[in-house]
Parts: C-alpha cells; structure tokens; sequence
C-alpha cells in the first residue's frame, strides 16, 4: 500500500539525520500525518511528517501506515 497525503503514519526507525531535540519529541509519540513529499536524492522520494509543532522528512521504509 502506497503512503499518500493525508494518512497517519509511525515512525518504526530513526536515522541519524533527525536533528536530537526532534528525535525525542518523535520517541514520546511516533506518530504523525503525512504532509508531503519532497526529493531526497537523485531517485529518492521522502515523505514529509507533520508532527505536533514540527514536521520532518523520512525514507519510506521508515515509516509504518496506522
């Protein structure tokens, strides 16, 4: 099932470009509304996670529809 604009989704994993103050609001609570996409290299697509208060980017495989 493909993400699309609009779902809830949690964050299964972290990688190590997310800022520190982000990854410990997103460790309290994983889950969020997809607000977009973005480019994220050459032929990687990111999805951008609307949070409460903040929104970031994840690779798809991070992330988990709920």
């Amino acid at each position: 099932m493909a993400i699309e604009v609009g779902q809830r989704v949690k964050v299964r994993r972290l990688r190590d470009r997310i800022p520190a103050n982000m990854v410990g609001k997103i460790k309290e609570n994983p889950v969020g509304t997809v607000d977009g996409f973005k480019m994220v290299d050459g032929s990687g697509v990111g999805v951008v996670v609307k949070f409460d208060g903040f929104a970031t980017w994840f690779f798809e495989d991070e992330l988990e529809i709920v």
